[in-house]
């Protein structure tokens, strides 16, 4: 990057770091063909950038190229929880306090009791998307999602372990942070996060000078041969699978996730827009203990916090342990030895992003290419890619 070149702006050349030779292979790799779509991947090392590379189509006949962003889905949750971390440690949030403490309407239903941990490790039994925001209209505005929200009864589920918030997560905490500070996300998203470290690329409403940059997600969402809507009706009726529509499949998302509509609203946990340049600085920040430039950006303490497992109980959601953190999930790459201390989000599709305070790492990926030619929920391009750079990580000590 050149010296006159903003610090914020997307670097116009590639670069390799020669000890992360192997996790740029393995990217440009998954990126031969038309139908591969686009991606990126940056990383850093204790602050300094290591990895800066992009490949592929952002569109059917345009090529990805050094400013392309793209929709990243639930990767959104670890930058919305950024924010609320950012006020925790200015004494604004008390992770142990009620939610209705600085929400008084979400005391509404039985929910008096539900601490900002339990909301940040997916334990308020609010993960039903479908009941509280049963129209595409409710979903988009922004101010209903969060009436509806504080409304809601909690599944008594929530008692027994937790259950992914896979929609309402963003919205939930994106509506304790604008109560804490009486600002609206967008606001805070800029203060507490872009601007501080130089990362313009994190947008949930995306600013309409910057959407021509934005990639086209493919395929289509469709979970099988029914019309989405069908298939979350049907689905939400069957024992085993009810948790999952319920969370997930929120009326009219398979045409949101492609339309230009979703770049209006403010939903933190799946319409975030954002460059892997981006993603990587933030959580480069978390991987050097809490310092990016020279600046510290979070404390110590929250940090060791950050990397706290909350729940080792089963999600019934998901069906799996998450060992959900604060906000976060640990970083599931393909390595013999786990990165045990790491954080981050991982997005529908295979986009992710994560920090490892361990060896100092911090590794996003992002593509527009939803999963693979079999299904578009995720696929192994970000474990294979990260767990490359992680094991060159680990070698350079």
């Amino acid at each position: 990057m050149s010296s006159t070149q903003p610090r914020d702006a997307p670097a116009r050349e590639m670069y390799v770091d020669p000890r992360f030779r192997s996790a740029a292979d393995r990217f440009f790799e998954r990126f031969q063909r038309r139908g591969d779509g686009g991606g990126a991947v940056a990383a850093y090392l204790h602050g300094e950038k290591v990895l800066d590379v992009w490949a592929g189509w952002r569109a059917k006949d345009t090529r990805w190229t050094h400013d392309t962003v793209t929709l990243c889905f639930s990767t959104g949750k670890g930058v919305a929880s950024t924010v609320v971390h950012r006020l925790a440690d200015r004494g604004l949030v008390d992770y142990d306090q009620p939610v209705a403490t600085y929400w008084p309407e979400f005391a509404a239903a039985g929910k008096e009791r539900i601490t900002v941990r339990e909301l940040m490790s997916h334990r308020a039994g609010l993960h039903n998307v479908r009941e509280v925001a049963p129209t595409q209209k409710v979903l988009l505005d922004y101010r209903a999602f969060a009436d509806a929200l504080a409304a809601a009864r909690p599944d008594p589920r929530r008692f027994q372990g937790p259950g992914y918030h896979a929609v309402t997560y963003g919205n939930l905490v994106a509506e304790l942070a604008a109560r804490v500070t009486g600002k609206d996300f967008t606001t805070l998203l800029k203060e507490e996060v872009s601007d501080p470290l130089g990362a313009e690329e994190l947008w949930f409403h995306v600013p309409q000078e910057s959407r021509v940059r934005i990639a086209r997600v493919f395929p289509t969402v469709k979970p099988g041969p029914m019309p989405w809507s069908t298939t979350g009706r049907i689905l939400s009726g069957l024992p085993g699978l009810r948790a999952i529509a319920e969370a997930g499949m929120a009326e009219g998302f398979d045409e949101l996730a492609r339309s230009p509509r979703a770049h209006d609203a403010v939903m933190p946990g799946w319409n975030g827009v954002f460059s892997a340049p981006a993603l990587a600085r933030m959580y480069a920040a978390i991987a050097n203990d809490g310092v990016l430039d020279g600046n510290r950006y979070l404390s110590s303490e929250r940090i060791a916090q950050l990397s706290e497992t909350q729940t080792r109980r089963r999600d019934y959601v998901l069906g799996i342990r998450p060992h959900w953190r604060l906000g976060f999930h640990p970083a599931w790459l393909r390595v013999e030895r786990m990165p045990r201390r790491s954080v981050g989000h991982y997005g529908f599709g295979g986009s992710g992003a994560w920090a490892d305070p361990e060896t100092g790492l911090s590794l996003a990926f992002v593509s527009n290419r939803l999963g693979n030619r079999l299904q578009p929920i995720a696929d192994g391009r970000m474990s294979a890619i990260g767990g490359a750079a992680l094991e060159a990580a680990r070698a350079a000590g």
